[in-house]
């Protein structure tokens, strides 16, 4: 049992070493020389990148961070779809690792999306998470992550600020995971990820409510 505890310690640390490569502090480094923590919102993600970087670098590290998240998940999956897996799962008295296999990948991306928040690469810094949650939720139920994507892109659309748009969605990700009726371990995640994304956009909650959040093509002078 100690044997199969580990082993799946070590799984959530590489879901978390994976959520942590710094991809935004990567591009402005290699781009500019810059540390994008420094400037604008002091965020590593996107939309930061964006202000700052410009909009091909911003797509980049976009899609980089969701494929972190859905790499955490697809690794989960296909380490435990192997047999030496089921025979040791079967060794310390689990019947049937299936069983498992929702909290486990639930935990990884919760591994993953701490990663990129709290990167062990930057000191424990790193963006809000947005993108890194949007593939987590794609990899467990693609149905609920388009949909949370499709909400994003509304408010967006309607808003043109990005902040709220992820806010908006971290909402709404809770009622799409009941409506498509998921595990309960994925509506966990999609509670407590919820929460986690919007308590760090508290900066930016403060400047929605005093009318300061810039919208797409402004810039954020001042770092959080």
């Amino acid at each position: 049992m100690t044997n199969w505890i580990i082993l799946n310690i070590a799984l959530l640390v590489v879901a978390y070493l994976l959520g942590s490569i710094p991809t935004g502090y990567l591009a402005g480094k290699l781009l500019l020389g810059i540390d994008i923590r420094e400037v604008g919102s002091g965020s590593t993600g996107a939309t930061n990148v964006l202000r700052n970087l410009g909009k091909v670098p911003a797509v980049t590290v976009l899609l980089i961070d969701v494929l972190k998240g859905v790499g955490a998940i697809a690794l989960i999956r296909y380490i435990y779809s192997l047999k030496i897996m089921a025979d040791l799962g079967a060794y310390v008295g689990i019947e049937d690792i299936r069983v498992q296999l929702p909290w486990i990948v639930t935990l990884a991306g919760f591994a993953a999306v701490l990663g990129h928040s709290k990167s062990i690469f930057l000191g424990f810094t790193g963006g809000k998470s947005v993108a890194t949650s949007l593939g987590v939720l794609l990899a467990l139920s693609w149905q609920v992550g388009l949909g949370t994507f499709g909400i994003f892109g509304l408010v967006l659309g309607i808003s043109r600020i990005v902040s709220l748009s992820s806010i908006i969605g971290a909402i709404g990700v809770s009622g799409l995971m009941f409506v498509f009726d998921q595990p309960l371990a994925y509506q966990l995640f999609a509670i407590v990820g919820g929460i986690f994304v919007i308590v760090r956009h508290r900066g930016n909650i403060e400047r929605l409510l005093k009318g300061t959040e810039p919208r797409i093509g402004e810039k954020l002078e001042t770092a959080e």
